[in-house]
């Protein structure tokens, strides 16, 4: 088996580059209130959101209403990605926030109309992705197409900035409870992404930090989508996937000592997070007419901590010469602190790794709908939520459905990925759109709804001579 591995120098790609055939909206999101009455309401504006409010607009659905708590839409996302530094995805070009079946420009087709934008190594990785092979995409690049897609499907001005607090299913629809409104709806589409996995309380042991809240890490210890403290002369990375490589990544540019402490007999390295067969139907037909058990297994077993290729060259040369060491197969007992002494990562068995910082990359989790739903609602199991696999609504409330990680029980482990996240939302949105007698079916062409100028407003003067509607 041939495996097409990309440049290490493709971790390098540019950030912040000017985008100059892309017409920038207006600045942020809206900050008045939102209506007080819609059809849908989608909470989170990220690129789950973003690929909801795109297929809904194509199927004539059109009075949505975004609720992010940041200031833009994709804001989150991207913002811990700058944190880590990070400049490439882990998603091929093929995988893109939006609609599959009409006639978008998609994200391949972004990055050929910006040619002279990208680096040589970037345009090598673009005719890899038209060859078929697996490519993948710089993050300037993404994060300029999700401003062309939430442009050019009227998502600025549909998102309004807001916390939602809880979402209350009742007789014809959902009532949205912000800090301080209700918006009623005849559906509502949870895409609330992930948060940080905590670690275990009983690691911690030691002075917590000042003012830190009860059971925070002590002094000394941050987690990945914190900055790291100026000065630090060596760090203590704790976790295996590609968030530990950035920070090891990060940590060596900088010339400081790394330990690398992760609990696996080694280092797993793949080109994405899931076995590439679970981004087809072929791979999520594995999940048809399986038991429950047998579906919590492939979870467990697929769902594992890897790093991309790319990384692998500059790990072992580190290792080498002795800029990294790395802690294989060792378990962590605690992570602790004391005055006058560096943080330490205590290890099973009682070795102790010290350094002037631990940093845990420990993950992400997502929640089933339970900090938002009622617990019988959400009616939860094994920590998967109650969904009817036909439109991933919950079974308890039919007007409620998720596009996301929480989809995992019934699309498999690439749920939580941005092709999952695609067809998650064929399915929400096909059943959102029939129900109110829209579309019937998501997919037979290019459907643009009644509205298509609402697009054209948010595009400005000029947008929509500039080509930027698809090729």
């Amino acid at each position: 088996m041939t495996i097409f591995i990309p440049e290490p120098h493709l971790l390098d790609s540019p950030r912040g580059r000017p985008w100059p055939a892309y017409p920038v909206p207006h600045a942020g999101i809206r900050t008045d209130e939102p209506p007080s009455t819609t059809d849908v309401v989608i909470v989170g504006a990220g690129p789950a959101g973003l690929a909801v409010a795109s297929a809904l607009w194509h199927l004539g659905v059109h009075d949505v209403v975004l609720l992010d708590r940041a200031d833009r839409p994709c804001a989150r996302f991207f913002d811990r990605i700058d944190v880590l530094r990070q400049r490439v995805l882990r998603s091929p070009y093929a995988h893109h926030p939006g609609v599959e079946g009409y006639r978008d420009c998609e994200l391949l087709d972004f990055a050929r109309l910006h040619w002279a934008q990208l680096t040589a190594v970037e345009r090598r990785e673009v005719r890899m992705a038209q060859a078929g092979h697996r490519s993948v995409v710089p993050v300037d690049v993404f994060e300029a197409y999700c401003r062309h897609v939430a442009t050019v499907h009227g998502v600025y001005r549909r998102t309004w900035r807001a916390s939602v607090h809880s979402v209350r299913p009742g007789a014809g629809g959902v009532s949205i409870h912000t800090e301080g409104q209700a918006v009623r709806a005849r559906y509502a589409v949870l895409c609330t992404g992930e948060e940080r996995r905590p670690a275990p309380p009983a690691w911690w042991r030691g002075r917590p930090a000042a003012g830190a809240r009860p059971g925070a890490s002590p002094d000394g210890v941050g987690y990945w989508d914190e900055p790291v403290p100026a000065g630090a002369g060596s760090v203590v990375v704790v976790g295996a996937g590609l968030t530990a490589a950035h920070l090891i990544a990060n940590a060596l540019e900088a010339g400081q000592q790394v330990d690398w402490v992760l609990r696996a007999a080694r280092e797993r390295y793949q080109c994405s997070d899931v076995n590439a067969a679970f981004f087809r139907a072929e791979g999520r037909a594995c999940f048809d007419g399986v038991t429950w058990e047998d579906r919590l297994a492939l979870m467990r077993r697929e769902r594992r901590a890897s790093i991309m290729f790319e990384f692998r060259p500059m790990l072992r040369a580190a290792e080498v010469d002795g800029r990294l060491t790395v802690h294989r197969g060792r378990e962590v007992a605690a992570v602790m602190s004391e005055a006058d002494r560096p943080a330490t990562v205590l290890l099973a068995g009682g070795d102790a790794v010290t350094g002037d910082h631990v940093l845990l990359a420990t993950g992400t989790e997502f929640t089933p709908g339970t900090r938002l739903l009622p617990d019988d609602v959400v009616n939860s199991r094994d920590g998967w939520p109650d969904l009817d696999e036909r439109t991933l609504g919950y079974r308890r409330a039919p007007r409620v459905f998720t596009v996301g990680a929480a989809a995992g029980m019934v699309l498999g482990p690439a749920a939580r990925n941005i092709d999952g996240h695609r067809v998650a939302t064929a399915r929400v949105a096909a059943a959102i759109a029939a129900d109110l007698g829209a579309v019937a079916h998501l997919g037979g062409g290019a459907v643009l709804g009644t509205d298509a100028d609402l697009a054209a407003a948010d595009l400005g003067a000029g947008g929509a001579a500039r080509g930027v509607t698809g090729v």
